[in-house]
C-alpha cells in the first residue's frame, strides 16, 4: 500500500479571515526541499516542500514518528535542516529579525519557572530582551488579559490547573508580539473541555492578533476545527502525503464539531491518516 502525493496546488486561496497578504511580499514560512538525518543515520524527514501564506492557520497531522515536531523544530531555527533551507518572509531563520518580523514557540508541556509568579514566568523573554520594566509590565498585562489570566498574575504556577498553566505558556508567548506561533501539540495532556475551550480561544487570539500559525496535532477533530489548511504527513521517513483546504468559515463554534460539513472534512483527515498509518506499519513489519 503507498500513498500518492495529489498534484502541488499552485496558489493558495486566502481565507476570508485570514489578513490579506501582500502580493509583493513572501511568504510567512518556507520550507525548500528541506531534509533531517540525524548523526546516527537516522533519516527522520525526506525533503519537505511546504508554503505557508501570512494570515494561514496550518496544521502539521500524521502518525507517531512522522516528523512533525521535528519540521516545526526546524521552521524556528531549534534542528538545522541536514539539506535543503528554510525561509521565514523570504529570510533565511537565523535572519528573521532582518525582516521586522518576530516568532514564538509554544512546547507541548508550559515549561514554567515553578519558583515565580505568573507575572515574572511570562516577563521572561522581555528580561532577557532587556526590554524596559515599564514597557515589559505593560505588555505582560496586556498578555495575561488575552488568555484570561488577569487576576492570576502573582500566583505561583503550582496553584494552576494544567488549562491554565498552558494559558501561561501561551501568554508568554504573545508576550513578545510575535507575527507567527509555532505550537507543538500543546493541549494535547488536557481533558477535552479544557482543550475545546483552548482551542476556541487560540482562534479568538490568532483573527484578533492577525497571526500566522502552524500548529502540530495527534486529534483529527482538533485539526478540522482549527485549520484553514492541513499538512498531512507519514513516517519512516517523515515526509508531506497530502493536504487539505478546510474551507469552513470562522468563527468556529461548538455546533460546528456536529455538522455534516465537519463529519465530511473529518472522514477526509481519517482516511488520509489511516492510509499513512497502514504503510507505516508495513515498513516495520
Amino acid at each position: 500500500m503507498s500513498l500518492h502525493k495529489p498534484a502541488v496546488m499552485e496558489q493558495q486561496q486566502a481565507h476570508p479571515d485570514q489578513h490579506p497578504a501582500n502580493a509583493d511580499q513572501p511568504p510567512a514560512v518556507e520550507v525548500l526541499s528541506a531534509e533531517k538525518t540525524y548523526p546516527n543515520g537516522t533519516k527522520a524527514l525526506m525533503p519537505v516542500n511546504l508554503r505557508v501564506q501570512e494570515g494561514e492557520f496550518v496544521t502539521l497531522l500524521g502518525p507517531s514518528g512522522c516528523g512533525k515536531s521535528t519540521l516545526l523544530k526546524m521552521v524556528a531555527g531549534l534542528l538545522d535542516a541536514s539539506e535543503g533551507k528554510l525561509l521565514l518572509w523570504g529570510k533565511p531563520v537565523e535572519e528573521l529579525e532582518q525582516s521586522g518580523r518576530k516568532m514564538a514557540f509554544v512546547f507541548q508541556s508550559p515549561t514554567l519557572m515553578p519558583w515565580a509568579s505568573v507575572q515574572s514566568n511570562v516577563r521572561l523573554p522581555l528580561d532577557l530582551a532587556g526590554i524596559d520594566k515599564k514597557e515589559a509590565n505593560e505588555r505582560v498585562t496586556e498578555a495575561l488579559a488575552l488568555v484570561g489570566l488577569s487576576k492570576f498574575a502573582h500566583v505561583l504556577p503550582r496553584a494552576l490547573s494544567g488549562g491554565m498553566q498552558m494559558r501561561v505558556s501561551i501568554a508568554r508567548a504573545l508576550v513578545v508580539q510575535p507575527d507567527l506561533l509555532l505550537m507543538d501539540e500543546p493541549f494535547g495532556a488536557l481533558d477535552e473541555i479544557t482543550r475545546h475551550k483552548l482551542d476556541s480561544d487560540l482562534l479568538d487570539l490568532w483573527r484578533k492578533k492577525k497571526l500566522t500559525v502552524i500548529f502540530v496535532t495527534h486529534s483529527i477533530h482538533e485539526a478540522v476545527f482549527l485549520s484553514s489548511r492541513v499538512v498531512m504527513m507519514a513516517a519512516r521517513p517523515g515526509r508531506v502525503v497530502q493536504e487539505f483546504n478546510i474551507d469552513e468559515p470562522y468563527p468556529r463554534t461548538a455546533d460546528f464539531m456536529v455538522s455534516p460539513q465537519f463529519s465530511v472534512n473529518a472522514k477526509q483527515l481519517q482516511d488520509s491518516l489511516l492510509l499513512a498509518s497502514a504503510e507505516q506499519e508495513e515498513k516495520t513489519s
